[in-house]
């Protein structure tokens, strides 16, 4: 099978690039390698791939999936059976700082992602959202079929209408389309800019971290190895026409959660790091930043009962995989 995968740089990018060459997939991953955060850890995880004993099956292309024209020319040249869209601008603060990398890589990047689907025939395009959608919603578990119109940040805003374009997408042009709505993913290789690389750093150099909300925000933390088996999972699936997803619709579109489904809270989260450093954190309390939720709670019953998925790494372990990486690891973010 032929894969795109953009983003393939990022955290959850280059952990599914090595699972599909394991498979013996072929993939073209395209990045722009931006500065959102070091791009020495981006080609960091380059050089990873190019260690695999497939690499042969995969090619990188440095491009930016908001410019239309590499765009058209890379669905023209190649035929992909399935697309997995990872690239976007992320994180809800930054959405605050530099709003219009958001409109360019989520929204004018994710058209020409549907465009060339559309006239390439790509057999199903798999694409991240993200659980930030759910916003102020206080029904807990989030349901992949709760509404949600109230978004509390343009990051969760650009998801919300990249499911919508996808949905639009699916129904005019009978692309298969899944949705990915992803809950707060770490591990190996994880981003700089997440909350528990920066504590993690941040004790093991004896200075403080920033607590928000005195540690009480719960998150459905879920490691690297649960999301790529899921995302695979979902690649191989193609949804087929579905009247139950809304009330009128007939198109070959889902949307699935995918998580841990076992929220835990920010304090035994920095808990889980404190033992697996062995150092105790010091700690600078902070009120809750502008666009962050107090909970995400992932309802998993869909993909678990259509596709078999069961999230299978504990936070203890998780973390002590993610700190054993970082202790050993050449990178150290400046």
């Amino acid at each position: 099978m032929k894969v795109l995968v953009t983003g393939a740089a990022g955290f959850i990018g280059f952990h599914l690039t090595l699972a599909l060459l394991d498979r013996d997939d072929q993939v073209v991953g395209v990045d722009n390698l931006n500065d959102y955060y070091d791009p020495v850890l981006k080609q960091l995880r380059l050089d990873e791939i190019a260690k695999h004993p497939k690499v042969a099956n995969f090619e990188f292309i440095k491009a930016d999936i908001s410019d239309r024209r590499f765009m058209e020319h890379l669905f023209s040249k190649c035929s992909f059976d399935v697309v997995v869209n990872l690239a976007a601008q992320a994180g809800v603060r930054y959405s605050l700082e530099n709003p219009h990398a958001y409109v360019d890589s989520n929204l004018v990047g994710f058209v020409n992602i549907l465009e060339g689907c559309r006239h390439s025939k790509v057999k199903h395009l798999v694409y991240a959202s993200s659980s930030s959608v759910y916003g102020m919603n206080v029904k807990q578990p989030f349901s992949s079929e709760d509404r949600v119109d109230y978004p509390i940040s343009l990051y969760a805003a650009t998801k919300k209408s990249n499911e919508l374009m996808a949905h639009t997408y699916s129904h005019l042009y009978d692309i298969p389309t899944t949705g990915l709505r992803f809950f707060t993913v770490y591990g190996p290789y994880g981003r700089p800019d997440m909350a528990y690389y920066k504590f993690t750093k941040a004790i093991l150099n004896g200075e403080s971290i920033d607590v928000y909300n005195n540690g009480v925000m719960k998150r459905d933390f879920t490691y690297i190895d649960d999301i790529i088996e899921g995302v695979i999972r979902v690649m191989d699936r193609i949804p087929e026409p579905n009247s139950n997803i809304f009330s009128a619709a007939q198109a070959p579109y889902k949307l699935y959660n995918i998580g841990n489904n076992k929220p835990v809270t920010l304090r035994d989260f920095i808990t889980a790091i404190e033992k697996s450093t062995g150092t105790k954190a010091n700690e600078n309390l902070l009120p809750m930043q502008p666009g962050d939720v107090p909970v995400t709670y992932a309802d998993i019953e869909d993909l678990s009962k259509n596709l078999g998925f069961k999230p299978r790494i504990d936070l203890e372990v998780g973390i002590d995989e993610f700190v054993t990486w970082y202790v050993s690891s050449a990178y150290h973010e400046v």
